[in-house]
């Protein structure tokens, strides 16, 4: 069943992107699973906005433990459903940029990157976009995981549960929250590194 696509999502745009250069590489376009999405929204939020926990010697990442007890209640995505992440990538720079953009100038930013980019152990992706407090540092974050497509990362009723602000894909949202991505906002009142970026693989 094909569902026609919101164009006004950025994490939408993310996804597309992201197949686009993977079926380019002669890999299989993956499933984009709200759920997974959702998630990966969640996974945004944790780091509550400190830029400077994303890269670095301050980089950090969420307990694993956060996916079941966190992450997963917060969407409304059944703990029992989730599946394997067997990849990521996570940016954060201080102003916004389309989904073109941050692909390639932000996420993709060594062999590393591009090796979880075709890795064929994934089978579905999940983005999501996001501003802090209305304005700066902006984060983006890919999820993959080996998941059955449906058959991991279900909603409990059968929908996400939205959260604000940010977007996250597969969900056929507009997102009330991508129009002011695209507006100039303050920026964030102290110095940040202009973009940082890490790529995780999982089960590699």
């Amino acid at each position: 069943m094909t569902t026609a696509k919101v164009t006004d999502n950025p994490a939408d745009e993310l996804v597309a992107v992201l197949n686009k250069n993977r079926t380019a590489h002669k890999e299989s376009s993956l499933y984009d699973n709200p759920g997974l999405a959702c998630i990966a929204l969640q996974y945004i939020k944790a780091y509550e906005g400190d830029c400077s926990a994303v890269g670095g010697t301050d980089a950090k990442k969420p307990p694993d433990s956060s996916f079941a007890d966190t992450f997963a209640p917060n969407c409304g995505v059944l703990a029992s459903s989730l599946s394997q992440i067997t990849g990521r990538f996570l940016g954060c720079h201080s102003s916004y940029v389309d989904a073109s953009k941050a692909f390639s100038d932000i996420l993709m930013e060594n062999s590393k990157s591009l090796d979880i980019l075709y890795s064929k152990n994934h089978t579905e992706v999940g983005a999501a976009v996001t501003g802090t407090d209305g304005g700066a540092p902006y984060f983006w974050c890919v999820l993959f995981s080996n998941g059955k497509h449906n058959a991991s990362f279900l909603f409990e009723d059968g929908v996400a549960k939205i959260s604000r602000p940010g977007c996250f894909s597969g969900a056929n949202d507009e997102c009330s929250g991508a129009n002011d991505l695209h507006q100039p906002h303050r920026l964030w009142p102290y110095a940040i590194t202009a973009l940082i970026a890490v790529a995780y693989g999982f089960g590699l």
